[in-house]
Order: C-alpha cells, then sequence, then structure tokens
C-alpha cells in the first residue's frame, strides 16, 4: 500500500496528482523509458491527444508486460513542446492515472528527436510482490 503525502505547509496540487508518495519496502520497480507519439505502423498524429493516447497506451502495454497497471505508477514524467497543449495532454493523463494518484512533472521542452512529435511520457511503477 502506497502512502499519500500532501503537507498541510504546501501548495496544494494543481491537478489530478499528488506531492509525495512512499512504497513500502520490498516493492518492485519498473522505469519506463520515455514513450513518444507515434503507433507500432511508425504514424505520427498530428495532434498532442493524439499523441499522447499512444504514449500511454504504450506505457499499458509496458505496465502490463511486467504484471502491473496503471495502479502501480507512482511518477509521472510528462514533456510537451507547446505550453497551451498542457490541458490536452493533462486530460489524457487523467484518463490514465488510478488513485492514489500518482507524483506528476510536466515541462515544455524545445523539442524531440524529429519536430512532429509533440509530447513525450514515461513512469516509474511499484508493486508489492
Amino acid at each position: 500500500m502506497k502512502s499519500v503525502f500532501n503537507p498541510p505547509s504546501v501548495r496544494t496540487p494543481f491537478g489530478n496528482y499528488n506531492h509525495g508518495l512512499l512504497v513500502p519496502p520490498g516493492a518492485s520497480l519498473l522505469v519506463t523509458s520515455g514513450q513518444l507519439g507515434i503507433g507500432v505502423d511508425d504514424v505520427i498524429p498530428k495532434d498532442v491527444t493524439a499523441q499522447a493516447e499512444l504514449c500511454f497506451k504504450a506505457i499499458d502495454a509496458i505496465l502490463e508486460e511486467a504484471g502491473m497497471t496503471f495502479a502501480d505508477v507512482i511518477r509521472i514524467s510528462g514533456y510537451v513542446t507547446k505550453r497551451e497543449d498542457f490541458p490536452a495532454y493533462m486530460a489524457v493523463r487523467d484518463r490514465y492515472t488510478l488513485e492514489p494518484k500518482p507524483v506528476s512533472t510536466l515541462i515544455v521542452v524545445g523539442g524531440f528527436t524529429r519536430p512532429e512529435f509533440l509530447v513525450e511520457v514515461e513512469v516509474t511503477a511499484a508493486k508489492v510482490v
């Protein structure tokens, strides 16, 4: 069972995430590489929502292969190329995340390996075995 930390001395989170999560001893840890908005067919959608969906679907497949689900995700790091894409990215993120909400970081970056990529997402998950 993960413990949630949102101290009253710290401003409440801006969105659906927690400031801190404590994972119990003995948990298995999974760390993913950043997933980009590209399908197995090499198609890259033009909008951030569709790309974010592909990122989270890829993460879901990785979690499943590791015997985990989004309930086991403790940290999400998201990167977008445009500040105005925050709401669209967060809407997708919020559909995938489960309670307790993971800790989350969202950063605006100058770009990725190819200019058509608009978002990249990586997660850390922990599960008591």
